[in-house]
């Protein structure tokens, strides 16, 4: 059977050990080499770019997110082991793991990372599909003439070289298709290589829940067990139209996937349609000053991510979440596209001036409508003459953050 190690990237046929290296870390599979559709996942990446940078952290369990009052951003394995998840209040993660050291994220060091490892997958394939930050979808189809080395060679070469040059580790799944791929990478996490071939993908999928399914969430589970299907060989039982009639498009796309059935590209063409960044308080709040402070500091995360991407936005979104739990959401549409901090935020501000419903738990800002960055600031505001002043020095702030660190420099508000 067609085997590779690894640690060498040795291929030869089965054995129990690499026989160049004695390396038990093997790949075998009968489609290992012909199969070219990828999905690589970082693993746990926030809390890994702390361990890596702060060694104290590194056998500690680490929750990246904000106070007893926020939510987990994500967590190490060692805390997942304890049961933190994603998304999970901070205050529920402490409980479970109460040793764990908590850090603030830092979206400028994680984007730069991100950016790295975007750069050794570019010179494997062009077809690289960015789901986030963290994780990919990439087609290397076509690509062992060039390389000289099938698909599966070069993807182990991948996550290799992202461990000894970044100190970071991933986790790939190969298939023949998107949906088959990203499911294969979450099967042996961390540092894990799954393989779900054409020939076995009925048999691998009969028994397994529908939840399975990347977009299949709670709302359609309780949906889809309604209708009594939980898993996908009762998806099998319906008829094509019978789905379509029940769930509409979502019907079709369930009929193919029961099957192992995905026919999307991998695109690097595909849009990102807003960026947002909100924050939960440790308290409840009314006070103006401490909203205002954090209405600049999540429109400034905005702006950098938006700045890193090279996009612009024409519309500004205000989210608010109430003691209550009732959420309102406020959005302007600017005459252009902006990617400035000081836009993005006065505009939230006025936003918020609308609204009298505190005290507030949760406050976010958003930017969205989005267009590439020379699409962007185009008119003077007659309104705001200072305006191009103030763009003009956050642009100048930007290059001195850039040589000298995020904290070189800082507006007053951002302190409140």
């Amino acid at each position: 059977m067609p085997s590779l190690c690894r640690e060498c990237l040795h291929q030869f046929d089965s054995a129990q050990r690499c026989p160049k290296c004695a390396s038990p870390r093997i790949l075998s599979h009968p489609e290992l080499f012909s199969l070219s559709i990828a999905h690589m996942d970082c693993d746990a990446f926030y809390a890994s770019v702390e361990k890596r940078d702060n060694p104290t952290l590194r056998d500690k369990p680490v929750i990246i997110g904000g106070g007893k009052r926020g939510v987990v951003s994500t967590a190490c394995y060692i805390a997942r082991i304890k049961g933190v998840r994603s998304a999970m209040p901070m205050f529920k993660a402490l409980q479970l793991c109460p040793e764990a050291e908590v850090v603030r994220g830092r979206m400028d060091v994680y984007v730069a990372v991100s950016r790295e490892i975007r750069a050794m997958m570019e010179e494997l394939t062009p077809a690289i599909e960015p789901l986030s930050l963290d994780e990919a979808f990439l087609d290397l189809t076509g690509t062992e003439k060039l390389h000289g080395a099938p698909p599966a060679v070069m993807l182990a070469r991948l996550v290799k070289r992202m461990e000894d040059e970044l100190g970071l580790s991933g986790s790939i799944g190969l298939s023949h298709n998107k949906f088959l791929a990203k499911v294969a990478s979450d099967l042996d996490k961390p540092r894990g290589f799954s393989i779900i071939g054409e020939a076995e993908t009925s048999a691998f999928l009969k028994d397994k829940p529908v939840s399975l399914i990347w977009g299949v969430g709670a709302v359609t589970r309780e949906s889809l067990e309604k209708a009594g299907i939980r898993t996908f060989s009762d998806l099998l039982r319906w008829d094509r139209k019978d789905l379509g009639a029940r769930f509409g498009s979502m019907g079709d796309r369930l009929w193919h996937l029961a099957r192992g059935q995905d026919y999307r590209r991998v695109s690097n063409n595909t849009p990102v349609k807003g960026i947002s960044n909100e924050t939960t308080f440790h308290e409840d709040t009314n006070a103006t000053d401490i909203l205002d402070g954090h209405i600049w500091r999540l429109s400034e995360k905005v702006s950098d991510r938006a700045k890193a991407k090279g996009i612009a936005g024409r519309v500004v979104t205000l989210k608010l979440k109430t003691a209550k739990f009732k959420i309102i959401t406020r959005r302007l549409s600017l005459r252009d596209p902006t990617q400035i901090a000081d836009t993005i935020y006065r505009t939230a501000r006025d936003l918020f001036d609308q609204v009298n419903d505190g005290p507030y738990r949760l406050l976010g800002v958003g930017l969205s409508d989005l267009v590439p960055e020379d699409q962007s600031d185009l008119h003077a505001d007659l309104l705001d003459p200072e305006a191009a002043q103030r763009s003009q020095a956050e642009r100048a702030t930007d290059k001195i953050r850039e040589k000298f660190g995020s904290d070189a420099i800082m507006k007053g508000r951002s302190l409140r």
